[in-house]
C-alpha cells in the first residue's frame, strides 16, 4: 500500500503513553470512547493524536478487533482532512465505513462502531454529492447509524454533530419540507443537538466549525456574521493534539477565507 501523505503537524506533538493515558478525558470528550487497557491498542491512540495517523491505522489492524476504532478514525481524519487525491479519499472512507459495518456486526453496543461508520458513509457521501449520495439511500444509513450511537452514548458530543449537520445538509439540498417529508430533519431538531454537542464539550474546535457550518445552513444567510464569531471562537481556541490542530487551522482557514472575499 501506497504510503500516506504525512499530517501537516505530525513533527510539532511529541505525546507519550502517559501523557495520552493522562489528558484522555480532554482528548476524548468529544467521543466518549473509553481508555483502552491493552497496551497496543494505547500505543496506537498515541500515534493518531500525534498525527501519525497512517501508523495509527496500522498499529491499530495490528491489535485486532479492540484496534479497530482507532484505525478507522486515523482513517477517517486522513481522508477528510489530508489526503488531497479524491479517488484515494473515496477509497478509505469506504475502508473505513465497511470495517466499522464488520465491527458493528461483531459489536452491537460499540458506540463509535456505530459513529464511525456514519462518519466515514457521510464524508464518502459528501465527496460524491449529497444528492446522489442521499438517492443511493446512504443518508438513511447515516442518520440511522448517528443515532444509534447517541443512544448507545449520549455524551457522544461528536455524533451529536455529525447528526446535526445532516440535518443541515439535508435542508440545505432538499428544502425544509422535503427534508421532513423524507429523512424526518427539522431545523430545530439540528439547532438543538449542536447546542447539546456545545453544551457537553465546549471546546470542540471542530463542533464549532460544524455549528458555524450549520447556523447558515439552518437558519439562513443573515446568521453570517454569527457564523464568523463562531469560526473565531474555534480559530482561538489551543489545540491539545495534532487531530486539534487540524481543525482549528480549518477555522483559521475559512476567517482568512472570508476576509480575503470582503477584501
Amino acid at each position: 500500500m501506497a504510503p500516506w501523505t504525512a499530517c501537516p503537524h505530525a513533527a510539532d506533538y511529541q505525546l507519550d503513553a502517559a501523557a495520552v493515558t493522562a489528558g484522555w478525558a480532554r482528548l476524548h470528550a468529544g467521543d466518549a470512547e473509553p481508555l483502552p487497557p491493552q497496551p497496543e491498542v494505547l500505543a496506537a491512540w498515541v500515534l493518531f493524536h500525534n498525527g501519525r495517523l497512517q501508523e495509527a491505522r496500522d498499529a491499530g489492524m495490528q491489535a485486532g478487533p479492540a484496534g479497530w476504532t482507532v484505525a478507522n478514525k486515523a482513517t477517517c481524519i486522513h481522508a477528510t482532512y489530508v489526503e488531497k487525491k479524491e479517488k484515494a479519499r473515496l477509497e478509505l472512507l469506504l475502508e473505513a465505513a465497511e470495517r466499522a459495518c464488520r465491527q458493528v456486526q461483531a459489536d452491537a453496543g460499540n458506540a463509535n462502531a456505530w459513529y464511525l461508520h456514519a462518519l466515514a458513509l457521510g464524508r464518502y457521501s459528501q465527496g460524491i454529492s449529497v444528492a446522489k449520495a442521499l438517492a443511493q439511500g446512504l443518508g438513511g444509513k447515516v442518520k440511522g447509524a448517528l443515532e444509534r450511537a447517541i443512544a448507545l452514548q449520549p455524551r457522544h458530543a461528536d455524533a451529536h454533530v455529525a447528526l446535526a449537520a445532516f440535518h443541515a445538509e439535508v435542508i440545505d439540498k432538499l428544502g425544509s419540507l422535503i427534508g421532513r417529508m423524507t429523512y424526518g430533519v427539522k431545523t430545530e431538531t439540528g439547532l438543538a443537538l449542536f447546542h447539546e454537542a456545545l453544551r457537553i464539550h465546549p471546546a470542540s474546535p471542530i463542533g464549532l466549525v460544524q455549528y458555524a457550518n450549520g447556523l447558515v445552513m439552518l437558519e439562513g444567510e443573515e446568521h453570517t456574521p454569527e457564523a464568523t464569531r463562531i469560526y473565531r471562537q474555534a480559530a482561538a481556541l489551543e489545540p491539545l493534539d495534532a487531530i486539534e490542530r487540524l481543525h482549528v487551522e480549518l477555522a483559521r482557514a475559512e476567517l482568512l477565507d472570508r476576509a480575503t472575499t470582503r477584501g
